[in-house]
């Protein structure tokens, strides 16, 4: 939490026996890559397969592959999924912290197949994750992405600026309006106007300026530009992380005077961690196409959603439903741009979600 964190919350999910669950969003240039797990994976095949079907052309998985390689710098080299010299490294973990691996010894036992690339040929098995790090340090799209195109002169990088609305021309996007510092602007656009503003404020910035449901929109006496369901169907995955102690060093210890030093001199130890260094993924029941619950395993207890401090020993691990069949919503609170939108996921409220999460 703090000034660099939108600091959401869900109302009350009836899935999750009326407790609100904590969405910590980025408040930062580089949005969440600059504050997340740090983890380099790509959807299953078949999502994306799934998505030309339904009329997105243009977006199989053998379109954006392509995409995918070009983007990337793997320390493992070049092959059909792999690319080099992009811009975005992904690197192989530089904390290799020994809880890590007996989780992925005890899946190895229980079973499981090992996957040394979940974003190879297939995504099933466990392993460790690849990074988006360099040196062990956070690659944040801000970082390999924007900060290199900082010179350019048709680039101009506006901060502490929040947008209220998008302004008009007919029926047509011409800018956005802002608070700048204190000071309402207007921001016009010569071509085009992209709207930009994460999974919740990205519809909040529409219904605010008039496209949204025509039946939510009046609630707040704003005037209905183009009636479209805009914030319904809401997505997400929810992660039941489990907690066992340990007599193994987790990483609750990591932040010592001998590690800061590995860590600026060598780019490894604990203080390289991404926190979720390994994982997997696995079908629950026969019959899917892909994969339909993921683990992660972290080498330090998971206290308050994580914003509690760990204050013994232990590790973290347990599944995730990877593609929920629960659908939730996202609507203004109030007229205010200022204020935080309402949001519901309507987590596990579908039988296929509650099985997938109860088989993981």
């Amino acid at each position: 939490k703090g000034r660099r964190d939108w600091d959401m919350a869900t109302e009350p999910e009836p899935g999750l026996g009326g407790r609100r669950a904590y969405l910590p969003r980025a408040k930062m240039l580089g949005g969440c890559s600059s504050m997340n797990a740090m983890v380099y994976i790509r959807g299953n095949r078949a999502d994306y397969d799934e998505w030309a079907a339904t009329g997105a052309e243009g977006w199989g998985y053998d379109d954006v592959l392509p995409y995918f390689r070009r983007s990337e710098d793997n320390e493992r080299g070049e092959d059909l999924y792999h690319g080099t010299g992009g811009p975005l490294p992904a690197r192989e973990g530089r904390s290799m912290n020994p809880l890590a691996t007996a989780f992925l010894e005890a899946a190895k036992q229980a079973g499981h197949e090992e996957n040394v690339d979940f974003n190879g040929a297939r995504q099933e098995g466990f392993g460790r994750y690849q990074m988006t790090q360099e040196n062990g340090m956070r690659a944040s799209t801000s970082v390999r992405y924007l900060h290199p195109a900082m010179g350019r002169e048709n680039l101009t990088v506006i901060t502490d600026a929040h947008a209220l609305r998008i302004l008009f021309d007919g029926g047509r996007a011409s800018g956005v309006e802002v608070d700048h510092a204190g000071t309402v602007e207007a921001v016009e656009a010569a071509r085009e106007v992209i709207v930009s503003a994460g999974t919740y404020q990205s519809p909040q910035l529409l219904m605010l300026s008039g496209i949204g449901p025509a039946d939510h929109l009046p609630l707040f006496e704003i005037e209905v530009r183009k009636d479209l369901p805009v914030g319904q169907g809401l997505q997400d995955h929810c992660m039941t992380l489990m907690n066992w102690k340990t007599d193994v060093e987790s990483l609750m210890t990591a932040l010592t005077p001998e590690n800061v030093e590995l860590l600026q001199t060598e780019g490894r130890g604990p203080l390289s961690s991404n926190i979720a260094e390994a994982g997997g993924f696995v079908r629950t029941r026969p019959g899917l196409d892909a994969p339909d619950c993921q683990f992660h395993c972290a080498p330090v207890l998971f206290y308050e959603e994580g914003l509690g401090p760990a204050v013994e020993h232990g590790i973290a691990f347990g599944p995730g439903v990877v593609k929920p069949t629960s659908r939730g919503t996202v609507t203004l609170r109030t007229p205010s741009p200022y204020s935080k939108p309402r949001i519901l996921h309507n987590y596990l409220t579908t039988d296929e979600d509650r099985q997938t999460i109860l088989r993981g």
